[in-house]
């Protein structure tokens, strides 16, 4: 049947919103656009965070919220996509957990939806208004979600890890973040 029926205009309203969003984040860190610092002020901030080296974790940040959400936005590759953009909203929330869940005190709230939407889109897949139907599922098969989500979950922890474990040394200056520079890259 080729009509469209309410789940698929869901689908495409959500995969436009979600990964306009992530593409507008990932396009501050990659190209300073919107305000941003591009890859440079970024993976300064990335540093002073524990993310390290902080220039690569910039990129890394940058391509999974732009590419994954240009992706997610045009219902391409939704499994990959969708985990990518999951990964690097979860590395955000980790640097904001300690401000709490809200956003107006700095905390994960918005990279907690993002990512999110993002995990929701790849389980669900983009619908019939996307590009992954329109090529016929070629990259958007059930066996690439979990694989997908599967490596993203493994990086992601790998990633947070070490930066978790660089923040608790104490003889390296870890655990202190500049006061009031995590509003400044919010995600």
């Amino acid at each position: 049947m080729s009509v469209y029926d309410r789940r698929d205009l869901g689908l495409l309203l959500l995969r436009l919103g979600a990964g306009g969003v992530l593409v507008a984040h990932g396009t501050q860190k990659l190209f300073g656009w919107f305000g941003g610092h591009g890859v440079e002020g970024t993976g300064q901030f990335m540093e002073s965070i524990g993310y390290v080296p902080g220039k690569a974790s910039a990129m890394a940040s940058g391509l999974a919220e732009a590419g994954g959400g240009t992706l997610l936005a045009l219902g391409l590759a939704t499994p990959a996509a969708g985990a990518a953009a999951a990964g690097g909203m979860a590395g955000a929330a980790a640097v904001h957990a300690p401000n709490g869940f809200f956003n107006q005190e700095g905390g994960y709230e918005h990279a907690a939806i993002l990512g999110l939407a993002a995990t929701a889109l790849a389980v669900a897949g983009p619908g019939r208004l996307s590009l992954d139907h329109a090529l016929g599922h070629v990259v958007d098969r059930g066996w690439m979600v979990p694989a997908a989500l599967a490596g993203a979950a493994a990086a992601t922890a790998l990633v947070v890890g070490a930066r978790n474990r660089r923040l608790d040394r104490p003889e390296k200056g870890g655990g202190e973040q500049l006061e009031g520079q995590e509003a400044l890259f919010e995600e």
